[in-house]
């Protein structure tokens, strides 16, 4: 654990060699905390896998707290964990969220990222909330947006990230995890291309955790200084080069984003990958981002 300010307590580990390829792997959601299942994509032989949960969630406190917990603090912790393992610079790895945070620390620490490894990007915009919460996604599960929104009275139903707010910080802990589980399950159902139907419940207190931070940081347009920011910075990422993995069918990050962050960008490589959705899990997201690790073991290029 690393403590940090605000009373916040980060939880970060480390596999691997200790003298290889520095690799940090960022975590999505919001909220969603890392899993011993990331380190799989990752040569324990080659590379030096760093792992942390991000404030409020996973093994870090305090669980669930949303105060001092902003893009930029994460941003912070990231240089604060690269200064504690006294790591150079080091290789991006992350998805959804993760690849918003992965951007948003290399656009401010440009010389600190060698090489970003990004999965269904996400850039935090209202047109990407719009889509997941307006609707746009829902034309095609009507069945499940039906049951998301819901618990939402018709009148309220105008912003749903707003009128989740207001109940997922009710402070009724046991309304709290019910409305948590709703917002999570949404999320949880369209990951997948194979998704069938069939809705497993997330567990509450990490529904909870998720949901509540997820929100938070929809609802505060992830503290960037305006709509599009990531786009309008993405100069400053220049000389950096970048390989993206997309699911072709990603239903809740679509591929529009990741289109257009790769556009001009002359050292991204885009790859889509066809019958694939959001999920790391999806076994055509896997093999690639597989490929691309081993790839960039075989290759490290400079000092990191």
């Amino acid at each position: 654990m690393i403590d940090v300010d605000h009373g916040h307590r980060i939880y970060v580990e480390q596999c691997g060699n200790p003298n290889g390829i520095p690799v940090l792997v960022l975590h999505g959601g919001p909220g969603g905390g890392c899993s011993p299942a990331m380190r799989r994509y990752f040569d324990p032989a080659v590379y030096r896998i760093i792992l942390f949960d991000q404030r409020g969630c996973g093994r870090s406190r305090p669980h669930a707290s949303v105060e001092a917990n902003t893009t930029w603090d994460l941003v912070a912790d990231i240089e604060t964990i690269r200064k504690a393992l006294e790591i150079n610079a080091f290789i991006l790895f992350g998805g959804s969220w993760g690849a918003t945070l992965a951007l948003v620390y290399a656009i401010t620490h440009p010389t600190r990222a060698r090489h970003l490894v990004l999965r269904g990007v996400f850039l935090m915009t209202q047109a990407e909330l719009k889509w997941f919460y307006g609707g746009g996604a829902g034309a095609f599960f009507p069945d499940l947006w039906a049951r998301f929104v819901a618990p939402i009275p018709e009148e309220e139903r105008g912003d749903l990230i707003v009128a989740y707010h207001r109940r997922l910080f009710c402070g009724n802990l046991m309304e709290e995890s019910r409305l948590g589980r709703i917002w999570a399950n949404w999320e949880n159902a369209l990951a997948s291309v194979s998704f069938e139907g069939i809705l497993g419940e997330s567990p509450s207190d990490y529904a909870r955790a998720f949901s509540k931070l997820e929100n938070h940081y929809f609802q505060n347009a992830g503290f960037l200084e305006c709509d599009g920011w990531i786009l309008r910075e993405k100069h400053r990422l220049a000389h950096i080069p970048a390989t993206i993995v997309q699911g072709r069918y990603d239903m809740i990050c679509p591929p529009v984003s990741a289109w257009t962050l790769a556009q001009g960008w002359t050292k991204a490589d885009l790859r889509l990958i066809p019958l694939a959705g959001h999920a790391l899990s999806e076994p055509g997201i896997s093999e690639a981002l597989v490929e691309v690790m081993d790839g960039l073991g075989n290759d490290p290029g400079s000092d990191y």
